[in-house]
Formats: C-alpha cells, sequence, structure tokens
C-alpha cells in the first residue's frame, strides 16, 4: 500500500513538471515571437540614405546633394529685397523706408505698438509702460535726441533681433508690420518733438482739444 502511494505521488508529480514546463515552453515561445515581430519593423529612419556630402554611385556626377531643378521658383517668399528683410543698405542701417507710408500703414503700426510695444515702452514711446508699475526698469524714451536720430533700419534691426532684455519678435511680427510699427514711432516722435510752425494753421486750434491717451 505504501509503495502504491508512492508510484502515484510520483505520476502526480511528473504530471504537474510537465505542465510548470509546458507552460514555461509556450511563454519561451511567445517571448521569442514577440521579439521576431518587433525587430522586423522598419523605420523610415533605417532607410538606405546618403550622409552630407558622401559620394553617390548612383549619380554621374558621384553628389549625393543635387543642385537645384533649372526655372524654380521657391514656395516661399524669395526674401531679395535686402531693404525690407533685413533694415540695411549695404550692411548699413537703413536711413528710410522700403515703401511708401500712408495712414493706412501709420493705423496698421500702431495698433501694433499698442499690442507688441505699449506693454513696456508705453502708449506714447515714453518708456512708462505697464511693466515699470510693477517693478521692471523702464526701456529708454524714443523722444530722447539719440534716439530721434536713429534710422529706421536701426528700429528694425532691434525688434528682429532685440537687445539686452528685450526678446526678438521675428517670429510674431512680419517684416510689413515691423515697418508699420517703426513708421508709428516715427509719428510719436513728431508728435513730441513738433515745431508750432509745422502744423497747418487750420489745425493749431485742435491742440487745445488735449486727450488722455493712456486711457
Amino acid at each position: 500500500m505504501s509503495y502504491e502511494y508512492e508510484r502515484q505521488g510520483l505520476i502526480v508529480a511528473i504530471i504537474k513538471t510537465l505542465r510548470e514546463l509546458n507552460l514555461f515552453i509556450k511563454i519561451s515561445w511567445l517571448m521569442i515571437c514577440l521579439g521576431l515581430v518587433t525587430s522586423c519593423a522598419l523605420d523610415m529612419r533605417d532607410q538606405p540614405r546618403y550622409e552630407s556630402f558622401e559620394k553617390s554611385a548612383f549619380f554621374g556626377d558621384h553628389l549625393s546633394g543635387r543642385p537645384r531643378v533649372a526655372d524654380t521658383v521657391a514656395h516661399d517668399p524669395l526674401r531679395i529685397d535686402k531693404h525690407l528683410y533685413t533694415g540695411q543698405i549695404n550692411g548699413e542701417f537703413a536711413p528710410t523706408f522700403p515703401f511708401t507710408v500712408t495712414l493706412e500703414v501709420l493705423q496698421q503700426g500702431q495698433e501694433r505698438f499698442d499690442i507688441f510695444c505699449s506693454p513696456c515702452h508705453g502708449r506714447v514711446g515714453d518708456g512708462q509702460g505697464i511693466v515699470v508699475e510693477y517693478g521692471l526698469k523702464a526701456p529708454p524714451s524714443f523722444h530722447t535726441p539719440d534716439m530721434r536720430d536713429e534710422a529706421p533700419g536701426y528700429y528694425f534691426d532691434i525688434i528682429t533681433r532685440g537687445t539686452r532684455v528685450m526678446p526678438s519678435y521675428a517670429a510674431r511680427i512680419p517684416p510689413g508690420d515691423r515697418w508699420a510699427i517703426i513708421a508709428y514711432i516715427r509719428a510719436l516722435q513728431l508728435s513730441q518733438n513738433a515745431d508750432l510752425s509745422t502744423v497747418p494753421a487750420q489745425e493749431i486750434p485742435n491742440l487745445d482739444q488735449t486727450e488722455e491717451i493712456t486711457q
């Protein structure tokens, strides 16, 4: 009887071991299959490609970098007008505007100025924007003699590149709007430093009808 119990117990242990081994084998095969599936993935980064300036065996001139197709045009603006897009003429700050300044340009410049510039420079360009009330350093006034003497291209460069604590606005203000802002700055400078003799006679009475521009 004892021998029979031992034999049955051995058989049960063998069956249990085989079941566990079978489960282990199944899991092992599953892991192997998953590994094969994931390793066979083909991404675009794995496709054949040329490194920069690598020699090509396909093209006759052996150059992997191909020249532009003749008579094609750029999808984006070519920006060949250096005056408009860089604010410079022959490497110097442009003393003029790249287009005629009209009333519409000034109105556009005022709108852009009020949005982007007035928080720091103030609505009249005196450097007393709202940020000064919160403890930030006041920027230079546009009405000092030095700032009035700066060329329009100088202002374009500052708006484009930024300076000191002022960031670049190139990504937020298109070139045309930058020039419109500069035109409005010129109007502000003239408004604070104009000679009475330059004011048309019919407009002189209106000078007494002032309005708080900062309201």
